[in-house]
């Protein structure tokens, strides 16, 4: 892709206002092939509404246990965490719209994304209730208490930032959506979990190909964008309740941990991109490539820590259980 505005380096800067109309046409491409390529799809057409029964309260159903669950643990904890993730989609939109804006190809998309993300919403919400999958009441006081809350990016530094931490972190909700389906125990959940991925992976694909665009036109304030939202990544619902102790549990279970962000998040992302290789660029763009070469090698070692720990439980978990067995 080349663009005819001209690409700054150096000192120069471009402001977002700028940058948003520098921008709008490879919006409003990527749009039109995210359009082509997206399959509308129904929510309740991955519900197993025959499984439903009325809950305990108004309609004197039968209240929730634990052994309903036909989901594994892990799976559980996941789903929830998952679930809350896509709650506070309001936030999300009105994030991304005051930053991109309501008008033209930005507006556009601004609204397409956010009708799509709510359909995982919709989904989860049904299958898990439906399912009995988790505690109804738990779900619900955990919303709350998410909702409340409210939610403000870690990325409001600029525009750039913004598409720089979606891009990565929509491959992150598509990898975490995977993960807990494949390790749901229930064909239907990992059914439905691998739907929403497919989305996922679309929007990812569309901020990965605008902050291509983005690098052409701005290589050192996109290096340090890129930088900046790499070493400083949280995923969105780090602000739920309990959220570090899922966070742990998750990464424990193998559904989204430090070796899986390094090695299918951010890798995937910065090769296609080629970010370490982009020469051309002026001081502080250099600086930035350094500094995210070394803590991506950092990183790579913090996972390779953990990988061991990892490895060195199960083998402890196996001992026990052969013990137990003789």
């Amino acid at each position: 892709m080349t663009l005819a505005t001209p690409r700054v380096s150096g000192s120069a800067q471009w402001t977002d206002a700028r940058l948003l109309h520098a921008l709008e046409e490879v919006v409003a491409k990527e749009l039109d092939r995210h359009l082509k390529v997206a399959k509308d799809w129904m929510p309740h057409e991955y519900v197993p509404w025959s499984d439903g029964r009325n809950f305990d309260g108004p309609l004197d159903g039968e209240p929730w246990a634990p052994e309903q669950s036909k989901v594994t643990d892990i799976g559980r904890i996941a789903l929830v965490v998952n679930l809350l993730t896509e709650d506070n989609l309001p936030s999300y939109h009105h994030e991304i719209a005051t930053l991109f804006g309501r008008d033209g190809a930005w507006g556009t998309w601004v609204h397409r994304w956010t009708a799509e993300e709510g359909r995982h919403g919709i989904v989860m919400r049904d299958y898990l209730l439906t399912s009995r999958a988790v505690d109804p009441v738990q779900l619900e006081n955990f919303r709350m208490a998410h909702m409340s809350e409210g939610f403000e990016s870690d990325n409001r530094h600029s525009m750039l930032h913004s598409v720089a931490y979606v891009a990565f972190q929509e491959l992150a909700t598509r990898i975490s959506h995977r993960n807990t389906g494949h390790q749901s125990g229930d064909p239907v959940c990992d059914r439905m979990l691998a739907r929403i991925a497919t989305d996922e992976n679309l929007h990812m694909v569309f901020y990965r190909n605008l902050l291509r665009a983005a690098f052409e036109l701005a290589p050192d304030q996109t290096m340090r964008a890129v930088r900046d939202v790499v070493v400083g990544f949280r995923m969105p619902g780090h602000g739920m309740p309990g959220f570090e102790r899922a966070a742990a549990q998750m990464a424990i279970g193998g559904i989204y941990n430090l070796r899986i962000h390094h090695d299918d998040v951010l890798q995937p992302v910065l090769r296609f991109l080629k970010v370490l290789e982009i020469d051309g660029l002026g001081p502080e763009g250099l600086r930035a490539q350094e500094e995210l070469g070394m803590y991506l090698e950092g990183l790579d070692g913090e996972a390779r820590k953990l990988d061991e720990r990892l490895a060195a439980r199960r083998a402890r978990i196996e001992a026990r259980k052969a013990a137990a067995g003789s």
